[in-house]
C-alpha cells in the first residue's frame, strides 16, 4: 500500500509549509490524483485520517480532498488527444499505436487551507 507513504509526504509537506509560512492550524489539504497514477483515493483518505491524528496540533483535524484528473493519451500519428482509460495505447481517430501518456499519471498537492483566523 504505497498510499501510506504518499500520506507521509504529504504531511511532511503540509508540515513545512505551514512553519514557513507562520500557520499554526491546517484545516484542509487538496490533492490532485491522476486516473492512471495507481493512487486509490479511499486508501488514501483512510491512510490520511489514521496518520494526522499521530501528526499532532498542526493537522490533526484537517481533512482530505481529493479531485481526480483524467488520463488523456496523444496520438504522434494524428495528433489527437482521446481518452487513455477508454482506449488504452491505440489511437481510436486512426489506429495507430505511436501514442504517449499527456495527462492522468501525476499526483500532486493542489490546495492547503488555514480557518480564518
Amino acid at each position: 500500500m504505497h498510499e501510506l507513504g504518499l500520506v507521509f509526504h504529504i504531511i511532511k509537506a503540509v508540515r513545512e509549509t505551514a512553519e514557513e509560512n507562520g500557520v499554526s492550524k491546517v484545516s484542509r489539504v487538496t490533492v490532485q490524483i491522476g486516473e492512471v497514477s495507481g493512487v486509490i483515493p479511499e486508501y488514501l483518505i483512510d491512510c490520511w485520517n489514521w496518520a494526522v491524528k499521530r501528526e499532532g496540533h498542526v493537522m490533526n483535524e484537517a481533512k482530505l480532498l481529493w479531485e481526480p484528473l483524467p488520463a488523456v493519451t496523444h496520438c504522434d500519428n494524428c495528433g489527437e488527444n482521446y481518452p487513455t482509460v477508454e482506449y488504452a495505447k491505440i489511437c481510436p481517430h486512426c489506429g495507430s499505436d505511436k501514442t504517449w501518456l499527456l495527462t492522468g499519471n501525476e499526483f500532486s498537492i493542489k490546495e492547503i487551507e488555514v480557518p480564518d483566523e
